[in-house]
């Protein structure tokens, strides 16, 4: 893909500016950005000059021509309908982990795609951690996973704390995780066994080559850390993430992006998880 114009749906929330430092530091031109708030002031660092729209549909529709990509950084349960709106008006796509808040979504978009012209790629960035350099998958290994990201209680009364509109704390925040661990080691052979109460979640599984212990947490009395564990040696991945975007936009300007066969298999293993402890967990 050679895009250079793109377009940022989202452009208020927290993981935009990591979008529009990518977007700017990989040569491309940042030429309209939609988000229903107009706390977007942060787009005067990077492109001034883009178009504002409250509405994504309409901005899409209206830069039709001016654009070949649209970046969707909007609530995960936004993701599907924008996607498919995104190939139908005939842009490329970049969405921000997870790609889809329902499995059954993947089918819809990859047809859409099928139809299309166009592609649409994932934002799975700790696939290019340097931490990940540090993991060997070729062998049998024993893996625990810690990841404890601390929230406050506007959390739980925002799109996040509702498992219906975020996919719960396996998709919200462990796909990545659970996305660089089925690259590395390979698919699932057991699906293990997995508890939880609202913020906390954890479990274990047995992938091709690795057993997996994992914990998952947005518990505010828990300190943060990111931290993979491999036959006793801890990697730490708790920095290095500044750039990662930068790194993601490169991999799919050079045709080595990520796409929708690539993310399913994380997606659906939190989606399991989640309805395995349903009912439990916010």
């Amino acid at each position: 893909m050679t895009a250079k114009r793109y377009i940022l749906l989202g452009a208020a929330g927290y993981i935009a500016p990591r979008h529009m430092r990518a977007i700017q530091e990989t040569g491309g031109e940042l030429v309209a950005i939609a988000d229903p708030s107009d706390s977007v002031g942060i787009v005067d660092k990077y492109a001034p000059d883009a178009a504002y729209f409250r509405d994504s549909r309409k901005c899409m529709e209206q830069m039709r021509g001016k654009a070949d990509t649209v970046v969707v950084a909007t609530p995960n349960y936004t993701h599907c309908g924008l996607i498919l709106d995104a190939l139908r008006i005939g842009y490329n796509v970049i969405c921000e982990k997870p790609l889809v808040s329902n499995v059954d979504d993947l089918g819809v978009i990859k047809a859409m795609e099928g139809m299309s012209d166009n592609r649409v790629y994932g934002v799975m960035q700790m696939r290019l951690h340097p931490g990940a350099s540090m993991i060997d998958g070729a062998k049998k290994s024993e893996v625990s996973v810690t990841y404890h990201t601390p929230r406050g209680r506007w959390y739980w009364n925002s799109w996040k704390g509702l498992a219906t509109a975020s996919g719960g704390l396996p998709l919200n925040i462990g796909v990545h995780f659970f996305d660089l661990l089925l690259w590395k080691f390979g698919g699932v052979v057991d699906f293990g066994k997995h508890s939880g109460s609202r913020d906390t979640i954890e479990g274990e599984l047995e992938l091709a080559r690795a057993h997996v212990k994992y914990s998952l947490s947005v518990d505010s009395s828990l300190p943060a850390k990111r931290e993979v564990t491999v036959n006793g040696t801890a990697i730490d991945l708790t920095s290095g993430f500044d750039n990662l975007h930068t790194e993601v936009y490169r991999e799919i300007l050079a045709g080595r992006g990520w796409g929708i066969d690539d993310m399913a298999p994380a997606i659906i293993l939190a989606e399991q998880i989640q309805q395995e402890i349903q009912g439990v967990t916010a």
